[in-house]
C-alpha cells in the first residue's frame, strides 16, 4: 500500500497518543497519506520530542489533503464508533477501543457500515463477534518510543506507587484511593502520586471530588498531580514510581498508563480483564482476578439506555486489593525483566503492519 487517508485527532489524550504513532509509522514508511484532523484537533505540544522533518510531513499531508484524496483510497479513521459513521472516499476502516461487554444496536450498525473495523483488544472484536459483526478484527497497539528509562533516583527508600488515568468509576479511581489511603496513609515508608485530573471536570469540581474520597483528611504521602503536559513528563512519571495500580480499572480498550509502566520495567496490579489479558500475565505483572462485575453506570460517561457504551465493569474487593499490596511490597527493588520484553514483542511498527495487511487483503 503505498497511499492512505488519515483520518485522526491529535493532542495528548490516549487517541491523540495512538494517531500520533501511527502516523509516525507512515511516515518511515513514505506512504502518500491524506491527513484530516478529526474536530481541528491538530495540537503537538504534547510531543515535545517530535522529529522537525516528521512535523514538515504532517503539516504537509494535512494542508495537501484536499489535493490528494481519491475515492478509491482506503480511509483509515482512528475514533470512537461514535462519531466514526463518517468516512472519506469508498473504502472506510476504522481503528477503534471499546471497553465494555453489551454493544447496542446502535454500535453493531456503525460497526457494519465499514470494511472493516478494527479492535485495540481480543476482548472488543468477541464482543462484536457475538452479535454478528463479520467485519471485526484485533489488532495491539505498541509501546511509544518516545518513552526510556532515565535511571534515575527519586524517592530513595519508599515505596512508590503510581495511579495515572482520567478520574472514572470505570477506572476504580475512588476505590484505589481510599483502600490506599487506610493502609498507607501518613506512613512515610509509603507515597502514592495520582495523576487524575479528568479534563471533562473543571478544577473546582476535581478538588471537590478529591476532598470527598479522603473524606477531607489531608495526608502527607499522597500528591495529586495536574495534567501533566508533554510525554516527556509523562516518562518521567512512570520512572518515577515503583508500583503502578492503573491497572486496576475494571474495563480497559488497552490501557497505555498501565502498559507502559510495564515496559519500562515497573511493576503494575493488573485485574485480569477486558484488554488487559493481552499483554498482562503472572510473569510481567501481579496480576488481580476480579471478584464480580457491576454496572458501568455513573450518570456522568456512562448513562442508563443510552445507544452507546453499555454493558458492566469488573470489580475487585478490599481485600483482594490488600493482599496484592503485600504482594507489590515484596518487588520493591526489583526490576520487572519480563516487564522489558513487552517493548519488543509490542511495538507501532508491528501495529500498522497488521492494519495495513487487513486493508490490502479486504
Amino acid at each position: 500500500m503505498n497511499k492512505l487517508i488519515l483520518k485522526a485527532a491529535f493532542n495528548s489524550l490516549s487517541f491523540g497518543n495512538v494517531s500520533y504513532n501511527i502516523a509516525r509509522e507512515l511516515y518511515k514508511k513514505d506512504i502518500n497519506t491524506s491527513i484530516f484532523p478529526i474536530s481541528n484537533n491538530f495540537d503537538f505540544s504534547a510531543f515535545n520530542k517530535i522529529d522537525s522533518d516528521f512535523k514538515k510531513w504532517l503539516e504537509s499531508s494535512t494542508n495537501s489533503r484536499l489535493t490528494s484524496i481519491k475515492r478509491d483510497i482506503p480511509c483509515l479513521s482512528i475514533w470512537h464508533l461514535n462519531g466514526s459513521e463518517e468516512s472519506i472516499g469508498s473504502r472506510s476502516f476504522l481503528y477503534s477501543f471499546y471497553e465494555l461487554n453489551n454493544p447496542t444496536f446502535t454500535e453493531k450498525n456503525i460497526v457494519d457500515i465499514h470494511d472493516k473495523v478494527i479492535f485495540s483488544s481480543n476482548h472488543a472484536k468477541k464482543c462484536f463477534e457475538s452479535v454478528n459483526c463479520e467485519n471485526v478484527k484485533s489488532v495491539p497497539l505498541g509501546f511509544d518510543e518516545d518513552f526510556h528509562e532515565t535511571n534515575k533516583t527519586y524517592l530513595q527508600g519508599k515505596l512508590h506507587f503510581g495511579l495515572m488515568g482520567k478520574w472514572e468509576k470505570r477506572k476504580q479511581t475512588e476505590k484505589i484511593i481510599k483502600i490506599w489511603a487506610e493502609k498507607y496513609g501518613n506512613n512515610k515508608d509509603y507515597q502514592l502520586t495520582c495523576c487524575v485530573t479528568n479534563p471533562f471536570f473543571k478544577e473546582g469540581e476535581m478538588n471537590q471530588i478529591i476532598g470527598r474520597c479522603l473524606e477531607g483528611k489531608i495526608y502527607s504521602n499522597i500528591n495529586f498531580l495536574g495534567r501533566l503536559k508533554t510525554n516527556s513528563e509523562v516518562n518521567e512519571f512512570l520512572n518515577a514510581i515503583d508500583i503502578d495500580l492503573s491497572g486496576l480499572s475494571g474495563a480497559e480498550g488497552w490501557n497505555l498508563p498501565a502498559f507502559n509502566s510495564t515496559c519500562l520495567g515497573k511493576w503494575s496490579i493488573v485485574s485480569n480483564n477486558t484488554s488487559h489479558k493481552d499483554w498482562a500475565n503472572k510473569d510481567n505483572s501481579i496480576i488481580l482476578e476480579p471478584s464480580g462485575e457491576e454496572t458501568a453506570e455513573d450518570g456522568v460517561f456512562f448513562n442508563k439506555g443510552s445507544t452507546f457504551n453499555q454493558g458492566t465493569i469488573n470489580v475487585f474487593s478490599k481485600d483482594q486489593l490488600l493482599e496484592k499490596f503485600e504482594e507489590a511490597e515484596s518487588k520493591f527493588g526489583i526490576k520487572n525483566e519480563e516487564g522489558l520484553k513487552l517493548k519488543d514483542e509490542f511495538s507501532y511498527e508491528k501495529t500498522l503492519n497488521k492494519i495495513i495487511k487487513i486493508i490490502e487483503n479486504a
